[in-house]
């Protein structure tokens, strides 16, 4: 595979920084959807309760989920600026162009990721 050209490098960034700025924007957004349930059970019922607690957590989980897609985009980032973006992690061959543009911020080329996840 061939190496990634100025213009692809400055498209896939664009992507990442966009991706980035909506992360974070999001990430914003919903952190007191994440905070302690605090419902007086004298005003709301039980049922209540439980429905803002399971909430709760899937707020978490949501949270954590941007968190981590936020941590690669940075990575990402990191490897363009030193020059290391495109290549694989594992095997250290190119990135295919088509796979950037649908992820990104992917470490790993699609031969090294399909053997990952069939472990």
């Amino acid at each position: 595979m061939d190496e990634l050209t100025a213009e692809q490098l400055a498209q896939l960034k664009a992507a990442l920084l966009a991706t980035q700025a909506s992360l974070e924007e999001q990430l914003q957004g919903n952190k007191s959807a994440s905070e302690a349930v605090t419902l007086d059970q004298t005003l709301v019922g039980r049922v209540s309760r439980m429905d803002a607690m399971q909430q709760q957590q899937m707020a978490i989980s949501t949270r954590a989920q941007a968190e981590q897609h936020l941590q690669q985009i940075r990575l990402a980032l990191a490897a363009m600026a030193s020059g290391d973006y495109g290549f694989c992690r594992r095997c250290d061959e190119a990135i295919g162009f088509a796979r950037l543009q649908a992820r990104p911020e992917t470490p790993l080329c699609i031969a090294c990721q399909n053997r990952l996840d069939q472990q």
